[in-house]
C-alpha cells in the first residue's frame, strides 16, 4: 500500500504529486529543485543551489523516518554539464559510503527553470 510523505520543512509539491511515497519498504522522493521550504528559488552558484535541493531531501527521508545513509539511488538532472563537478562535491558532502548508486543526465529544461533537480530511492531497514 502506496502512502505520502510530506514535511513543512521542504518546499509544498508544486503540481499533482507527493514530496515522497512510501510503498513496503521503499520510498521514492520527487525530483526537488532548489526552492526554499517557503516556495522562493534559490538563484546563484549552483553549489548553492544543490545545497538547498539536498536540504530539502534530508527534510523529506526525515520526515519518513529515513535518512541519507538510507539511499541506494540517486538521479540528478542538470542544464549545464559543465557545473558537474561543482553539483558532485556538495552532494557528496552529505553523503557517506557506501554511496548511493546514481546518474546525472543533462537536459534542456527543468521545471520552474531550475539548473539542478535530484530524486532519491531509500529502503527502510
Amino acid at each position: 500500500m502506496k502512502t505520502a510523505i510530506s514535511t513543512v520543512q521542504a518546499p509544498k509539491a508544486a503540481g499533482p504529486y507527493s514530496q515522497a511515497i512510501a510503498n513496503g519498504d521503499l520510498v521514492f522522493t520527487s525530483g526537488q529543485v532548489p526552492l526554499r521550504p517557503d516556495g522562493t528559488m534559490v538563484t546563484g552558484e549552483i553549489g548553492e543551489q544543490t545545497r538547498q535541493i539536498m536540504q530539502n531531501l534530508s527534510a523529506v527521508l526525515e520526515a519518513g523516518g529515513l535518512s541519507f545513509a538510507d539511499v541506494v539511488k540517486t538521479t540528478i538532472y542538470v542544464t549545464d554539464m559543465t557545473v558537474y563537478a561543482r553539483i558532485n562535491e556538495v552532494y557528496g558532502s552529505f553523503l557517506s559510503a557506501p554511496y548511493p548508486a546514481r546518474e546525472t543526465i543533462g537536459v534542456a529544461a527543468l521545471p520552474l527553470g531550475a539548473q539542478v533537480e535530484i530524486s532519491m530511492v531509500a529502503v527502510k531497514a
